[in-house]
């Protein structure tokens, strides 16, 4: 069976909690990605950070990404999975959770070693369970 450290994308770039917004979005732009996992300097997993967080949680507020800390909207713990786990556990993490890109970390150090997204999947999946997977992570929140 597939592992997560064999679908993923290695080598994921982080920003720290006392970089800005601004900072991070520019990091986003460079590398085409829409989120950034923030870490702290041993490489150790405190959020993840999407475009549509700063502009939802950032710029609609009418707050300044220019100011605002990445650390400010890592809230809650991010679901991750452990890169000798195998794919069906990592399509039901996200498919359960609805997140569409997860950390994978190594153990027993629990460093980031990469990310997995939904293109990720797609490269992996048959198309029937490709449509499955979207469908599970797209849909929208039970009230």
């Amino acid at each position: 069976m597939t592992t997560a450290k064999e679908i993923m994308h290695p080598g994921a770039e982080c920003v720290t909690g006392e970089q800005t917004l601004a900072d991070a979005a520019r990091i986003m732009r460079e590398r085409d990605v829409g989120a950034l996992p923030i870490c702290d300097e041993r490489q150790k997993l405190l959020g993840i950070l999407t475009d549509r967080d700063i502009v939802l949680k950032c710029v609609a507020e009418g707050r300044d990404p220019a100011i605002v800390r990445c650390l400010e909207l890592a809230v809650g713990r991010p679901m991750v999975i452990e890169e000798d786990e195998e794919t069906d556990l990592v399509l039901r993490i996200m498919e359960q959770h609805r997140v569409r890109r997860l950390p994978v970390i190594n153990h027993p150090e629990h460093e980031l070693v990469g990310m997995i997204s939904e293109a990720d999947i797609a490269r992996r999946l048959p198309q029937d369970r490709l449509a499955e997977f979207v469908t599970a992570v797209t849909a929208p929140a039970a009230p």
